[in-house]
């Protein structure tokens, strides 16, 4: 049994979405990032750095593992499954797994707390990672024309970037004229484990929806957080 702290957030939902792909047996337990429970001690002696997700496996003796991209990582050598077993084809999930950890999700964020949560509009901060998206989802895009999946077959490399890409309405960033990263996101969206994992916590928004009632309120709770030194919660939300 696998112990998943997490919240309802593309990093999280990697670690959802795995552990429903690979059949694993686990449990839940959603911390409340606007209350800040991933600060709290029980949880800093799972990650130091006081962030979702992070896993403990009960099988290995409680071992704790952090970092969204560590923990897929992980659980793919844990099972032997989606990520291939052979020097060439594992370098390229890694590749391509770095590439979200390093690029897609950070700037993302940035887009996400500028665009979103930010008290104050700054033009070109939002321009800046935006663009940086784009020029991102641009590279995916460009790639998939000639792949079915982002690295080979499907992968972990792919489940951490849909988490990331799915919210792309929520940066203020378009997929117009991107039809391979369209056709990739779509057919991902359909697979049964992704739905089980997405929802494991569900949404508090729908992301079709951004500028609904339910998206304001949830962007001045991410804004206040942002206002008090809290932007780590910022950061993570979708």
């Amino acid at each position: 049994m696998i112990t998943l702290y997490t919240a309802a957030t593309p990093n999280g939902h990697k670690i959802s979405i795995a552990l429903e792909e690979l059949g694993l047996p686990y449990q839940l337990r959603v911390l409340d990032l606007s209350a800040g429970e991933q600060k709290r001690p029980e949880f800093l002696a799972i990650n130091p750095n006081g962030r979702i997700p992070a896993i403990v496996d009960h099988g290995a003796d409680d071992f704790a593992v952090f970092e969204s991209g560590a923990i897929l990582i992980y659980l793919a050598e844990k099972t032997g499954r989606l990520m291939p077993s052979d020097a060439p084809g594992r370098s390229r999930v890694l590749q391509w797994l770095m590439f979200q950890m390093g690029g897609v999700g950070p700037m993302m964020g940035q887009a996400n707390v500028f665009y979103r949560y930010f008290p104050e509009k700054i033009q070109p901060a939002i321009d800046r990672y935006q663009g940086e998206v784009r020029r991102l989802f641009t590279v995916l895009d460009g790639h998939l024309q000639d792949h079915e999946h982002v690295a080979g077959d499907y992968s972990i490399a792919d489940i951490a970037h849909w988490a990331w890409v799915r919210t792309y309405r929520w940066s203020g960033v378009s997929l117009d004229g991107l039809p391979h990263l369209q056709r990739w996101k779509d057919a991902i969206a359909q697979r049964p484990a992704v739905q089980r994992g997405i929802a494991q916590p569900p949404s508090a928004i729908d992301l079709a929806k951004d500028r609904d009632e339910a998206a304001q309120r949830f962007a001045l709770e991410a804004r206040r957080m942002v206002e008090t030194g809290q932007a780590h919660a910022a950061k993570d939300a979708p």
